[in-house]
């Protein structure tokens, strides 16, 4: 604005001074030569600095015509600056013809090119053709009007003076008819390039041709001196031309917005105006182009008839000229009507193509109007909704729209119709349309304006609903259950945690495992465990009160999430969920009926609140953490949570991370227990025993520690270090001349660990030097999951080897007798538990004789385990016990006490009569893991 400001001050400035004569003749030729001159030149300069830095992108093409505006300005300056060479230095009259008329000869050529070559070329031959008609029309009528009015008689005046003279004083008016002929024509076909910029260029040109017409009139040049008001007029188109290319907007050509329109009942949102359908009319400069030749025509007849109204001879020129128009005329009539034809015939294929494309698609193509009425339904209707095309045209659309799905759709086309064109011209909707069988189908459509209404392309999409349905219903859900899987059980915990229930105690996890499921998949097999999961799932499922989740998480557990009902007291919700625990462990409990069978399983449920703070994942740990504990507990249960069992993992979780580097930084220590004759009080053999003092200093018994360390990879490192060591120091003790046997304790898995092969054993034994007659192996347990066959296999390769093989335990579990009767053992060892209460318990007495008693008739050696005072040495030795350790007689000891026990050889045993010893070989003994606290050695 303020360029133009500017442009326009200058400008008035010069046409006042103009007007008022400059105060003096000589500054007024001064300003009417040098001032046009200095003018033109400035136009020349900036056309030429643009041309050649100026323009650039799409712009560049265009730098020609911006050259050609240069020269032109400047033949003006010249021609100017020569006129004012003559009238001011001089003080001349300008002779006629002179070097000035030559540079203003040479003005309008450069610019007719240059008008060219800004504009939008033809692309085919027709259509330059068409333009060079168009030039000579309006050219032609100009040159006709013009002739019956001025030039006939300019002409005339002219030959008398010469044949030069008339040439130049034809010249000028002729020029510039042709270049405002290019003006003209070219005006409907510039380029969209900067059009602000050639507007104005465009405009410049006109101003300085209207000029030259006023000034090459008789009438006009006979009184023309320079620094009239006619000078501002060239004044004014000069600078104009200089500020075309630069003070000029220039903005990227938009995309033509499309009408935006909306179904109906659809209202405008609020604040928003409705989108008014924008005039379908052609523009007018489309409609003043179509005119021009009639214009030009009309123009031409316009100059004949003022020839024959004044009564003048109809002058041949003038004939000429508008039979050539004429001509000119019914020849691009001739050619537009063929290319009309053209242009109708490729339309008519161009609508067969798509008609055939729209009835051939097999998506539903419809529009509808600004009132939401169907206007149009393509035939795909018919095998998409069932319905005919003919049936749906005229409905509303909102009609076939599912009344729960019409809210969200009229919602989304308001957004869509008060989005700009330019940044989202479609949509995508998803919504339920009505069949012909009145069926609801999935449709999804894709929305585009059109012409004051909407264009919908719709496809059924319902099998693909239904699959992703199905998809993400088999993600949350068992396969073989169809209950909720982890995933969506962790979701509902973690909804039920939120929102209202935030504060709510009553809420509660149930964590569930079959207890005895791995028997049945062992036993009757895996397809008779799948089908005893679905009853309980089915059990489970029909238990849980309305409003609550049952969930299988996989394997043989499962989980139920109970739903609180607002109660405050702890009492009574606890009451509320274990009532509902216990009626869930009793119903899994139940018999199954599988293949005509009766098959039991128990329940062990754990069960854990929901308290402020705690989060869905720390809740389900809680809850399994429970459940463990219930199985640890005897199975059969219900437990609840409480926060000691998370401390006892975490101790457990420390213990472990201190076990595994225990081993490393030499903390674990060999004690030996004596294993006393109790009929003499002999030492027979020692029990080695693995003691771990940590670098705190505390002492871990191995019932704290052999727990840990069976639950983590390091139970095997341990049970390798303990059998080497108390290798390596019994042969020590053989060579300083004690032969007491050493046992050492081995769980069943550890013997058919692959890492400890047959020939370790003998390997270790070997590089030692101790027999092995002097190495007793204790079995430790009886994994069910560990093969008797193997194990058989393995213990009597080690018996081959000379190895003696003593069952701990014997007496505690269910296995002892099944591995009593298939393996090669020769020492039985009592359990603690017999032996604490033999003295005071009639019953395990006679249950210990028993034992002792089968020992006897097997020809094997006895041990009891746990003896700790003298009455109970008196009864096991009565009942045929041979040999004890406890107690009674010492505790585990380190290698310095140990050996001064064995120099005294014995402990004194309690007196009384001894019953006859038993028959049978004495042997090494297995000392037991569940000794009572060692005390200070």
């Amino acid at each position: 604005m303020v360029s133009q400001l500017v442009l326009a001050l200058i400008c008035a400035g010069y046409a006042t001074g103009a007007f008022l004569g400059w105060g003096s003749d000589e500054l007024a030729q001064i300003m009417g030569d040098f001032g046009l001159s200095a003018a033109a030149l400035i136009a020349a300069v900036s056309c030429f600095r643009y041309a050649r830095g100026g323009a650039t992108g799409s712009e560049s093409s265009f730098r020609p015509a911006w050259l050609l505006f240069s020269f032109s300005s400047a033949m003006a300056a010249c021609g100017n600056g020569v006129w004012g060479f003559y009238e001011v230095v001089l003080r001349q009259v300008v002779p006629t013809p002179s070097a000035a008329d030559f540079f203003f000869l040479c003005f309008a050529p450069p610019a007719i090119v240059g008008l060219l070559v800004l504009a939008k070329r033809p692309v085919t031959r027709a259509g330059w053709v068409c333009l060079g008609l168009d030039s000579w029309l309006i050219g032609g009528s100009l040159l006709t009007l013009s002739w019956s009015l001025a030039l006939a008689r300019t002409a005339r005046q002219g030959e008398g003076e010469g044949v030069a003279h008339a040439t130049l004083t034809l010249a000028y008016p002729l020029l510039d008819i042709v270049l405002v002929s290019m003006v003209l024509a070219l005006h409907f076909r510039r380029s969209s390039a900067n059009r602000s910029a050639v507007n104005t260029a465009i405009a410049a040109l006109a101003l300085t041709v209207l000029c030259d017409a006023l000034f090459t009139s008789p009438l006009l040049r006979q009184h023309y001196h320079s620094g009239q008001l006619l000078d501002a007029g060239w004044f004014a188109g000069s600078l104009l031309l200089a500020y075309a290319p630069w003070g000029a907007r220039r903005l990227p050509a938009a995309p033509p917005r499309r009408p935006a329109v909306a179904p109906r009942g659809a209202r405008p949102a609020p604040g928003r105006p409705r989108a008014h359908p924008v005039p379908t009319t052609r523009p007018l400069a489309s409609s003043l182009a179509a005119l021009t030749p009639y214009l030009a025509a009309a123009v031409c007849t316009l100059g004949i008839l003022y020839n024959v109204i004044e009564g003048h001879r109809v002058d041949r020129m003038v004939v000429f000229t508008g039979c050539t128009v004429v001509l000119a005329l019914v020849v691009r009539q001739g050619i537009m009507l063929l290319d009309n034809i053209a242009l109708t015939h490729e339309l008519a294929q161009k609508e067969n193509h798509f008609r055939s494309l729209v009835q051939g698609s097999s998506d539903v193509i419809m529009i509808a109007a600004p009132t939401g009425i169907l206007r149009y339904v393509s035939p795909a209707a018919a095998g998409v909704y069932g319905r005919d095309a003919e049936e749906l045209v005229g409905s509303e659309l909102a009609s076939l729209i599912h009344p729960e799905d019409l809210g969200r759709v009229v919602h989304e086309v308001r957004r869509f119709l008060a989005a700009p064109p330019a940044e989202e011209p479609t949509t995508r909707i998803e919504c339920r349309f009505k069949s012909g069988t009145g069926e609801w189908l999935n449709v999804e459509s894709t929305v585009n304006r059109h012409q004051g209404g909407l264009i919908l392309n719709s496809r059924d999409v319902t099998e693909r609903v239904r699959l992703q349905a199905q998809l993400e219903h088999n993600a949350e859900h068992d396969p073989l259950t169809d209950l909720p899987n982890r995933a969506l059980f962790t979701k509902r915990v973690r909804k039920a945690l939120g929102g209202r229930r935030t504060t709510d105690p009553g809420t509660a996890v149930l964590f569930i495992d079959l207890d005895g499921f791995k028997q049945v998949n062992d036993t009757i097999g895996h397809q008779a465990g799948d089908e005893l999961l679905i009853q309980a799932a089915r059990r489970l499922q029909d238990s849980v009160r309305a409003g609550d989740t049952a969930a299988r998480l996989g394997g043989d557990e499962f989980a139920a999430l109970i739903l609180g009902d607002g109660t405050r007291d702890p009492a009574a919700r606890e009451y509320q969920v274990r009532e509902i625990a216990d009626r869930l462990r009793l119903t899994l409990s139940q018999p199954y009926l599988i293949d005509g069978n009766d098959v039991r399983v128990a329940a062990s449920i754990g069960v854990a609140f929901a308290e402020p703070g705690v989060g869905a994942g720390e809740l389900l740990r809680n809850a399994d953490l429970a459940m463990y504990r219930a199985k640890k507990g005897g199975k059969n249960r219900v437990e609840m949570y409480a926060p000691q069992m998370q401390a006892e993992v975490v101790r457990k979780s420390e213990l472990a991370a201190r076990l595994r580097s225990a081993l490393n930084e030499g903390e674990f220590a060999v004690l030996h227990q004596p294993v006393v004759d109790l009929t003499t009080g002999e030492v027979s053999a020692v029990a080695a025993q693995a003691r771990w003092r940590s670098a705190q200093g505390i002492l871990f018994t191995p019932a704290e520690f052999l727990r840990v360390a069976d639950e983590s990879e390091r139970a095997a490192e341990l049970g390798r270090w303990l059998l080497e060591e108390a290798v390596e120091q019994a042969a020590e003790r053989r060579r300083a001349g004690h032969d007491a046997p050493v046992s050492v304790r081995l769980s069943a898995r550890r013997l058919l660990d692959k890492s400890m092969p047959l020939g370790a054993v003998e390997a270790l034994l070997t590089r030692h030097g101790l027999p092995s007659g002097a190495l007793v192996i204790e079995l430790a347990d009886s994994d069910p999951r560990i093969s008797f066959d193997e194990l058989e296999r393995r213990l009597v390769g080690l018996r081959r080897l000379g190895v003696r093989i003593a069952l701990d335990g014997f007496g505690s579990g269910y296995a002892a007798i099944n591995a009593l009767r298939r393996l090669p053992v020769d020492v039985l060892k009592l359990d603690r538990g017999l032996v604490e209460g033999v003295v005071e318990s009639a019953r395990l007495h006679k249950i210990t004789a028993g034992l002792l008693r089968i020992a006897c008739d097997l020809g094997m050696q006895s041990v009891a385990d746990g003896v700790d005072v003298p009455e109970q040495v008196l009864a096991l030795r009565a009942m045929g016990c041979t040999h004890g350790q406890g107690m009674a007689f010492s505790g585990p000891l380190d290698e310095f006490r140990l050996r001064r026990a064995l120099v005294r050889g014995e402990y004194p045993v309690p007196g009384g009569v001894a019953l006859p010893v038993l028959s049978g070989r004495r042997g090494t003994l297995l000392g037991s893991n569940n000794e009572t606290p060692v005390p200070p050695t």
